[in-house]
């Protein structure tokens, strides 16, 4: 009896330890957001200036770079094994929008991933090597940067959302305090959508020990805290999240979802194993959004939103999703809406698709329904109008001549 427990239980590990082992890892797309920077800038009042920032304004710090230096430890930990232990250029891609502090924490980044070896070291006193870091010029970026400003559906999206209750409710909510933000940084407007700047600034400003004026008490961080995360919600989410999803981040989830389904047909001519994506804190929300997996919070420095595929023996892939916001932690796995956490290919294509825009230019001009609707009642009121101004002057004109006529009689 003790015999034949142990034997199912042998067969039932070499079974499962089977199954484990026809999951293979296939291809990798990570998403992350910079590392720890200075200000995008000072307001009016602020005591300081860009000259008390190293590198002034908008720039990686080097509590960024060490962070994703530690990121590229992290993958090259998590990925030991599947990538090669020295660099080889089929097998990653690195992509960046083109700021200084998303380059530069993308070449962080690699240091860590990447760090040279054998015939790699090229100088013995630097343990680095260069790694290419592919970028667009601002004006250029379709995939990287959020929100994109060239469709006028989703601006007309945007005003219609600060006609929302939820809006209006927090608005009011906070016009107060909004007025007293006004007065003591010496801005000429703050409101919901643009008061993160402000936060921006005294939460960098934290970070690198300087002192805060007076007037910014824990309170109000808090509020500003709570605002500057609700401009996320704003401008990805709150109304129409799906539509906004197809107009912005929706671009980018296409790209990846046309990734995967690639990758997933076994390819011996195919060698990329790792899409690496350098951007920002709205970037990570964009394609979390889309996905509908955002947590309505503010995606930390160096946030990395993971997506993992894995070819099975029998010819099906499934996704994986991870997300790293705590360098402190492991990465916690993201549950797509409506599948499994090891989500089947086919699913994901499938429950994604409503995000992803297949004419994007077309869905981004205005709806005609509305504006034929309001032309069409506009025409019509003209219409009565010059209608009814021609009754009266028929009426006006029908008395003048029954008078003169009772006139000459």
């Amino acid at each position: 009896m003790v015999s034949s427990a142990v034997l199912f239980v042998f067969t039932l590990s070499s079974v499962c330890g089977l199954a484990v082992a026809e999951r293979k890892l296939a291809y990798v797309t990570v998403l992350f957001r910079h590392g720890d920077r200075s200000p995008i800038k000072a307001y009016p009042t602020d005591p300081y200036r860009e000259s008390d920032w190293p590198q002034g304004f908008e720039q990686l710090s080097q509590e960024g770079m060490r962070q994703h230096l530690d990121l590229g430890k992290f993958l090259r930990s998590r990925y030991k094994g599947f990538l090669n232990d020295s660099y080889i250029r089929h097998e990653v891609l690195v992509r960046s929008t083109d700021y200084d502090r998303t380059l530069m924490s993308a070449e962080a980044n690699l240091a860590g991933l990447y760090p040279p070896s054998g015939r790699q070291i090229f100088t013995l006193d630097l343990k680095w090597q260069p790694i290419p870091v592919h970028t667009v010029p601002p004006n250029e970026e379709r995939l990287l940067s959020y929100p994109l400003k060239d469709c006028p559906r989703y601006t007309q999206l945007m005003n219609e959302t600060r006609h929302t209750e939820e809006f209006a409710n927090v608005t009011a909510a906070y016009k107060d305090f909004l007025e007293l933000v006004r007065n003591k940084t010496g801005l000429n407007k703050t409101d919901v959508e643009s008061v993160w700047s402000v936060y921006d600034t005294l939460f960098c400003e934290s970070r690198h020990n300087k002192t805060a004026p007076e007037w910014v008490t824990p309170d109000v961080m808090g509020k500003l805290q709570f605002l500057n995360a609700f401009a996320f919600q704003v401008i990805f989410g709150l109304y129409k999240q799906q539509e906004k999803s197809r107009l912005q981040g929706g671009i980018l989830l296409g790209e990846i979802v046309k990734n995967l389904t690639k990758m997933a047909a076994p390819d011996p001519k195919q060698q990329l194993k790792l899409m690496m994506l350098s951007a920002h804190d709205t970037t990570v929300v964009a394609l979390q959004a889309s996905l509908n997996v955002f947590n309505g919070l503010q995606p930390p420095y160096a946030a990395c939103h993971i997506i993992e595929l894995y070819r099975e023996d029998n010819g099906s892939a499934s996704v994986s999703m991870f997300y790293r916001n705590d360098s402190a932690k492991d990465p916690y796995p993201l549950q797509l809406p409506g599948c499994a956490l090891d989500c089947p290919l086919e699913d994901f294509v499938r429950i994604t698709k409503p995000s992803i825009s297949d004419d994007r230019d077309k869905e981004c001009q205005l709806h005609l329904k509305g504006f034929m609707k309001v032309l069409i009642i506009t025409v019509s009121v003209v219409i009565c109008l010059l209608i009814l101004i021609a009754c009266v002057c028929c009426f006006r004109k029908c008395c003048c001549r029954k008078l003169n006529q009772e006139g000459g009689d």
